[in-house]
Parts: structure tokens; C-alpha cells; sequence
């Protein structure tokens, strides 16, 4: 190192750190370099000269080999001696002679012992001076005094000047392994400069801000050293990348190479986030090079231990397509095989819902009633809805980068680098300010495989105040939920406006669909006219599905979910749900679901206007044998024709049943009498389980969705529930045997054990044919009164009547198998239900339950005690004539 223009710090090439020696030049002195001072009035300036001194040593000597004569006169606190570059003395050249031939530095003459060497020193400076050469010429010496700049007023502008251009400096200081001093050439810009993208180990600073010698930071010197051997008072160029606090961050090149990167490669240092995030230039060989240091457990690395990755061969890296997106960073994926996975975006994190606080137990207070996540939580929909439009039905490639185990209540997480067209989609929602990079520990390395990429596009978005980073209160999203009441309201201009543009946000089965309109910001649910389509399975209630059921939700879902359509309303049911047609790509789905033998076609559908197209689909499917009528046999036109004029003959087929529950809808679930022993075998089993080893009281969460055990409060048993509801400590249970619900504390909730999971529920949900409760409520309540009253038997006898989509399975119940005994039935009698036609085949059953309606109204008994309370609406729907 050069300390001045006649004074160097020698290092003998041994091991690192190798001891120090400082020398100062025998016989000659030279001009005094600037000092920085604690303040203005301490600061010195160059005295002439003195710069071109100190940089003549500095391009001779560093880096190279020397030889050296010293002595230490009694008086002198220093060592002085004589420099040589060379191996061989004979041939060596003499540093303080050719600093004095160059007119560098002055020839002390005063005061000094005569000796040869003096002697040939005084020669050359006397040829020096008559030369003109350096200190000795005749231009001014002010053209030879540095003007340092200190410091840099506004560092950042002083970083937007350069853009990123390399400037030519020189290492005054190293600080530590990451840490230097340099003067900016050449404009004498004084800097401190942290290396941008990498942390060494640094050292601990005593009060007055200097290392402290007694306290050893492991590999904080060696890091320093290997720094100083490769840079220190070394011509480089630096790039200038971001600021921080009073330091500049940048990059460090040599020619030889860059800095950070062999730091990172030897174990001396760490990538460190926030400052990569703040790099403008490409980090994948920094990352590359920490990679290598770990592989190897060089130095920092020592203890490494790289993270088991829980996948392995083609299940890392593959293809596949988009079929659903799960809000703001998770999509669901098919694979080539026909599999369906759930991936999550690697190392971001969707929009929050801010301003939700914690109550006094530290557990997060309730949302309000209604809250949705996806409409309600700024910018959570923005966030679907760019993934939605870039990705649904596209094929994407799809790289693994970590599994985040289940933890806090939540699955495991596989999470992934998604890109399409080689673009990171993940990048593209964060530069949107549509999501934020998750934050890691510095030797977390379950990180996405494009981390650097994702920071440097939050950072943009922050400067940009994009998304969720903007100071503005974010955008409301005002959904209205079309229920049965608008749907009244809705209807005329919905089947004016023909084709409505929307987007399908949820498919419940071939034929069930939620749509969400953007030109009005509403939601709906849409029954897809003209067609009968098999139930699927109702995952909620574990009720199974009819053949090919789940297949049509599959079908529809594949089609249909998250794909921009458009629809047209014929009309709307009770509960105020649109029915009509949907078109995704131009492709009437009804007509689809038939055509695939996935649905058959609704006798409403035959006067519609695409009856053709859906008879033709009908005759098509039918002749392949597909799904549905796999079983087909065609019959002669003749006999078919002769079959439609017979009336629909009413299939009877009684099963014997124990009424359990009677519901406020007027539905009611039955245990079947032929499984009663396995009933309550299961239930023994279940309650000695439970004597045998007592469930710890608060020790299970329950979750909306969960089978669980709940002891009900009337016999203090346990029984198996489905958790519905889930608010302040306290849960609302399905018992799903019996059909009855109730709201217990969470504290009488515990886990059903595994055996007793399998088991489908005992009791089955049904109702009533033909029929619906008054509309009154007094009326409606005795009705409920007396169903209840009149099924409370040891046995009755059930028939399944019909089935309609989407409700429970419509079946009478009789107290014995005579056509009398219909509970159902004597309650029209009574003037207690009303009978509804609307839409239903004539049969038997229907004719019986229509004449004792009309004998009810005959005799004005209880709701029709003020006549026929069914005109006004027969008119409307053009029945009452």
C-alpha cells in the first residue's frame, strides 16, 4: 500500500494475513497528501505535487514483488530504509532515486550524515532541477493540487447521471470484505461504496466507532484481506447501481473479474435481498456463485445443510394447463395425464385485507356477514383477474421450486416458477402491484428460482406507486348478489338485452353455474335450459351423486370455469336462479352436455328454439351409446308414439323408514329401519371410544366443512356432525345421521377418530312431491306442526316420486302402503299445503293430490278459508283459465 509519495506498507507473501511493514524513504521527503478532517476546519488540502507522487509509486510498485534495506536511527519513532524493484540487487531499480530523477520529492541536505547514497540522491535532483522536471518546472503548482469532493450532495441524482456507466476510481480503504473507499476519477469524487448484492462478515465497532481488537467476528479479517490482495489502491471500474443511507451501492469490475462474485464463490460472503433488490444489472451469477460456496461449505457455509426436496425427476419441471385460478397466486393445473394439481406462485403473496384487528384473546375478530375475499379485499380481484385472462386454458410450463410444509392450519403448499412464453407470470403480477415478494431469511433458500427478478419488479412498482403500493385508498368493488327478490326485477331486461356477457366463477354441477356480470358487477346463479343433467356429488353433505354426475361437472367445468361466455335468460325458478342458455366459444353447452351423453334432453327443450339442435344431439349420442345411454335400445317410432299418449304411470317402490328430523323448509331426512342396527353398533362403538380415551375440551379447532364429534346437549352423547358455521367460539353442527342441527360451544367439539369417517351418513334428506308451504308463516308453522306430528312412528313407508336438480329427491310418506295413508296427501286435504303444477308430468300421484286440494278449497279450509289463493299467480303464468 502507498501511504505517500516516500512512505509504503510492505506485506511478505506469506499466508493471510501476513505481517506489515512500514518504510519511509531515506533522505527525501515528499509533498503532503489531503486529509479529511472530523470538520471543515480540520480538513487539509494537496500540497503540489503530492497526488502525482503518491500515483508514480502506486503504478510502479503494487502488485509487485520488492526488496528492501531498513534502519531505525535512535531518534526516530519510523522505520526508514531503501525500496527496491527488482529479484536481483545488481539490476534493481532504486525507488527514491527515480522519484527524485521524476522532480517528485525534495533531497533532504540539512542536518543529515554525508553519505554516498546522499550524494548520488543530491546529483539527481540537481539534474532534476535544471531539467524542469515535476516539482521543479515552471508551471503553476496550483495545477497540480488535487480538488477533492468529500462528499456528494445528492447522492441519488449523482446515481441517475451515470446510468450505470462504468466510472474509472481507485480503492483508497477496505473497510471490510464488502465495504471500500475510492476516489472517483477524474473528477476526485470521494466515496463510500457498499458492494452492491453481498454482505461479508464485519467488525465489531468500539465506542469511538473503530474495530475493536478483542472482539474476533469469524472470517471478518480473512474476508478483508482477500479484498485488499485483489483491489486495494488497484485501478477498477465501478458501476453506481442505488443508495443507501449515506453509502453508494454498486458493483466493483477489475479486469480480472468482478469482486462480488469471487467473495461469494470462496464462502467469504452472502447474497443479502434488499440490496440485490435494489441491482439494475443481472444477479444470476451472484446467486450461481453462493450456490457453488454452499455445494462445497466453504467458510460461511461451513454447517450448510441443503433443504430434502420432497419432489424429484419430471414432477419438477413439466407442463400443463391452466383450468382454474384460486384468487391472487394459486392455479389448478391438468397435467398431460389427465391429473389435476394445485400449484402456488413461488415467493409472492396476494393482497391482504388490511385494517382487520385481533380481539382480547389475540385471535383475528370475525368478518362481517356476507364478507368475500375475492371481491372485497383491494385489488384481490384486479390480481384474479390478470392471471384469469392471461393464463385460463392456456398451456404454461411449470417449475417446482419448493413444498412449504402445513403449518398455522394451513395444507402444504407446492409452489412453483410459472411461466408462458417464456415470460415469469408471477414478475408480471408483482410489477403490477398486484402482489408482494415474500421475505426470507438470508439462509432460507425455499425461495422461488427467479427471487431477484421478482424484487426488481416490486421495487418498480413501489416507485411507480402501482397496485397495493399505491398512497390513493384503493378502488371499492361493489358486487350485488341477484337473489330470488332482484331476480323478479331483473328478469324482463335481462331477456331484452338477449346475449349478456360474464364470466363463469363457479360450476356446481353439468348444469349449475355462478356467473359474475361485469357490466353490472353482479353475481347470478344459471341453470342451463332444455336439458336434464345426472346430480353430482355433493361434497358438503358427502351425498352421493347419480351415474355419470360427476362426470357431466367435470365436462362443464373443463369448459366452462373462469372462461369469458355469454348467456340468455328465458326465465327464472323460486329461488331465483336464471335459467336459459350459455354459449363458451360459440358452443351452446346444453347442446354439448347432450351431444357427450352427459345430459338428455327436457321436454322444455322440445319447444325451444334450439330444439333441433338439441334432438339431433339426442339421436347422435343415442347411437354411439354414450354415458347415459350406454343401455339404449331404440324403439319403433310406432310404439314410441303409441307410449307418449299413455299417462305417465307412477312407479311405487316402498322402503321402510324412521322419520328423524322435519326441517324449517319443509324437507325432512329419514333413517333407513334395514340400517338402524348398523346405526347404532356405529354409535356404541363411537361413544366407548370416547369414554375410553375423553378428548381434551378445547383441544380440537373446528373448521367450516369438518366431520367431526359433537356431544348434543339433550342426552350429553356424542354423536358425528358437519361443521356449517364457524363464529365467536361457537359452531353451528349438521348431525348427520339424524338431520337436526344445533349451535354448541367449540369446547364440545372434538376429532372423529379415522374409523368412524368412512361410514356414509344414516340419514337422508328428502321433499315433499308436488307441494310447497304456504306462504304465509302461521300457516306454514302449523303445516310443519302437524308433518311432524303425523310422521312421529316407529316405521313409515317411503316412496321416491321424482328427482329434480340440485334439491333433495321429491318422496311421500305413508303410514301403511294404501293410498290413504299419504301423510303428505291428508295435509292438502287440510287446506295445509298447496299443490304446485308448474312444470311436472301428470300421474297418479299428482292427480290424487290436486283433488284434495280442490276439495280443501271446497270445504275453505284453513288457508283457503278465504277462496282460491292461487289466481293471481295462475294468471300471471297463463294457468288459471
Amino acid at each position: 500500500m502507498i501511504l505517500s509519495g516516500d512512505s509504503v506498507i510492505i506485506r511478505a507473501p506469506s499466508g493471510a494475513p501476513p505481517p506489515e511493514k512500514q518504510i519511509n524513504f531515506s533522505g527525501i521527503t515528499a509533498p503532503k497528501l489531503a486529509r479529511r478532517g472530523g470538520d471543515l476546519a480540520d480538513t487539509t488540502r494537496d500540497e503540489p505535487w503530492a497526488w502525482e507522487a503518491r500515483e508514480y509509486l502506486r503504478k510502479k510498485l503494487i502488485g509487485e514483488e520488492v526488496f528492501f534495506t531498513a534502519e531505525k536511527p535512535p531518534s526516530a519513532m519510523r522505520k526508514y530504509g531503501v525500496v527496491y524493484l527488482g529479484k536481483d540487487l545488481s539490476t534493481a531499480e532504486n525507488i527514491s532515486e527515480s522519484l527524485v530523477s521524476e522532480g517528485l520529492v525534495t533531497v533532504r541536505r540539512d542536518g543529515v550524515r554525508s553519505t554516498p547514497e546522499l550524494a548520488r540522491l543530491i546529483e539527481l535532483e540537481d539534474t532534476a532541477k535544471a531539467a524542469g522536471k515535476g516539482k521543479w518546472s515552471t508551471t503553476g503548482a496550483l495545477e497540480h493540487v488535487r480538488d477533492i469532493k468529500w462528499s456528494v450532495e445528492n447522492m441519488s441524482d449523482f446515481v441517475d447521471q451515470h446510468q450505470l456507466q462504468p466510472i474509472k476510481a481507485v480503492i483508497e480503504h477496505v473497510r471490510d470484505g464488502s465495504t471500500v473507499r475510492a476516489f472517483l476519477l477524474p473528477d476526485f469524487y470521494h466515496i463510500t461504496l457498499m458492494i452492491a448484492g453481498i454482505r461479508c462478515p464485519g467488525f465489531k465497532l468500539d465506542s469511538n466507532g473503530k474495530p475493536d481488537p478483542t472482539v474476533k467476528v469469524e472470517f471478518a479479517e480473512e474476508a478483508r484481506y482477500f479484498v485488499e490482495v485483489r483491489l486495494l489502491q488497484r485501478e477498477v471500474e465501478i458501476v453506481l447501481e442505488s443508495v443507501n443511507n449515506s453509502n453508494f451501492i454498486g458493483t466493483i469490475v477489475h479486469p480480472k473479474g468482478n469482486i462480488a462474485e469471487l467473495l461469494l464463490k470462496e464462502g467469504f460472503a452472502k447474497c443479502v435481498d434488499w440490496s440485490i433488490r435494489l441491482m439494475k444489472t443481472k444477479t444470476e451469477k451472484l446467486r450461481a456463485a453462493e450456490k457453488q460456496a454452499k455445494e462445497a461449505r466453504r467458510r460461511l457455509w461451513k454447517d450448510y445443510v441443503a433443504s430434502v426436496p420432497r419432489i424429484t425427476g419430471k414432477e419438477l419441471d413439466f407442463q400443463a394447463t391452466v383450468i382454474e385460478v384460486n384468487n391472487g397466486d394459486a392455479l389448478l393445473l391438468k397435467t398431460p395425464s389427465g391429473d389435476h394439481k394445485k400449484v402456488f406462485l413461488a415467493s409472492i403473496r396476494p393482497p391482504r385485507e388490511s385494517g382487520r384487528t385481533n380481539d382480547d384473546d389475540g385471535k383475528p375478530i370475525p368478518r362481517p356477514k356476507g364478507f368475500r375475499p375475492l371481491y372485497d379485499i383491494p385489488y384481490m380481484f384486479e390480481a384474479r383477474e390478470y392471471l384469469r385472462k392471461k393464463l385460463i386454458g392456456k398451456k404454461v410450463h411449470i417449475v417446482i421450486d419448493y413444498v412449504q410444509e402445513a403449518r398455522e392450519g394451513f395444507p402444504e403448499k407446492t409452489c412453483a416458477t410459472v411461466t408462458i412464453a417464456g415470460k415469469n407470470v408471477a414478475e408480471g403480477l408483482v410489477a403490477k402491484g398486484l402482489a408482494t415478494v415474500v421475505r426470507y431469511r438470508a439462509d432460507d433458500d425455499q425461495r422461488s428460482s427467479r427471487y431477484d427478478e421478482l424484487q426488481a419488479a416490486e421495487t418498480k412498482a413501489i416507485k411507480a406507486q402501482l397496485g397495493v403500493h399505491s398512497k390513493k385508498n384503493a378502488p371499492a368493488l361493489r358486487v350485488t348478489e341477484i337473489d330470488s327478490g332482484r331476480a323478479k326485477l331483473e328478469l324482463s331486461s335481462f331477456q331484452r338485452a338477449q346475449r349478456i356477457d360474464a364470466i363463469v366463477e363457479f360450476v356446481a354441477s353439468g348444469s349449475r353455474l355462478r356467473l359474475y356480470i361485469p357490466k353490472s358487477n353482479s353475481l347470478c346463479t344459471f341453470l342451463l335450459g332444455g336439458i336434464n343433467c345426472p346430480r353430482a356429488t355433493r361434497q358438503a353433505t358427502d351425498t352421493p351423486g347419480e351415474p355419470f354426475g360427476d362426470e357431466a361437472l367435470l365436462f362443464t367445468k373443463e369448459r366452462c370455469m373462469q372462461r369469458e361466455i355469454s348467456f340468455q335468460v328465458d326465465t327464472h325458478d323460486k329461488a331465483g336462479n336464471f335459467i336459459g342458455w350459455l354459449w363458451v366459444d360459440n358452443v351452446n353447452m346444453s347442446v354439448a352436455l347432450v351431444k357427450e351423453g352427459l345430459a338428455s334432453v327436457h321436454f322444455t327443450g322440445e319447444k325451444s328454439q334450439y330444439a333441433s339442435q338439441l334432438k339431433t344431439a339426442e339421436e347422435s349420442a343415442k347411437q354411439q351409446k354414450l354415458r347415459l345411454w350406454k343401455d339404449y335400445v331404440e324403439v319403433e317410432k310406432e310404439e314410441k308414439k303409441e307410449e307418449e299418449r299413455v299417462p305417465t304411470e307412477r312407479q311405487v317402490n316402498f322402503e321402510e323408514v324412521v322419520v328423524t328430523e322435519v326441517t324449517p323448509e319443509g324437507t325432512f331426512f329419514v333413517q333407513r329401519v334395514s340400517e338402524g342396527s348398523k346405526a347404532e353398533a356405529l354409535f356404541a362403538k363411537l361413544r366407548q371410544e370416547f369414554q375410553a380415551n375423553p378428548p381434551l375440551p378445547g383441544a380440537y379447532t373446528p373448521k367450516r366443512g369438518d366431520l367431526c364429534a359433537a356431544r348434543f346437549t339433550v342426552d350429553d352423547e356424542w354423536y358425528r356432525v358437519k361443521v356449517e358455521k364457524v363464529q365467536s367460539g361457537k359452531a353451528t353442527v349438521l348431525y348427520i345421521d339424524y338431520g337436526n342441527k344445533e349451535t354448541l360451544p367449540s369446547t364440545r367439539l372434538a376429532s372423529l377418530p379415522a374409523a368412524y369417517s368412512h361410514d356414509k351418513p344414516f340419514a337422508v334428506e328428502y321433499s315433499m312431491p308436488f307441494v310447497t308451504l304456504p306462504k304465509d308463516d302461521e300457516f306454514s308453522s302449523v303445516a310443519l306442526k302437524y308433518l311432524r306430528e303425523d310422521t312421529a312412528a316407529a316405521k313409515m313407508y317411503l316412496n321416491v316420486e321424482y328427482r329434480v336438480q340440485g334439491s333433495p329427491p321429491a318422496a311421500s310418506l305413508h303410514t301403511d302402503k294404501t293410498s290413504d295413508a299419504d301423510v303428505i296427501k291428508n295435509l292438502i286435504k287440510e287446506g295445509l299445503l298447496i299443490v304446485d303444477v308448474k312444470g311436472r308430468r301428470q300421474n297418479k300421484l299428482l292427480e290424487s293430490y290436486r283433488e284434495a286440494q280442490d276439495y280443501a278449497k271446497k270445504q275453505h279450509t284453513n288457508i283457503w278459508e278465504y277462496g282460491d289463493i292461487t289466481e293471481d299467480d295462475a294468471k300471471e303464468f297463463g294457468l288459471g283459465k
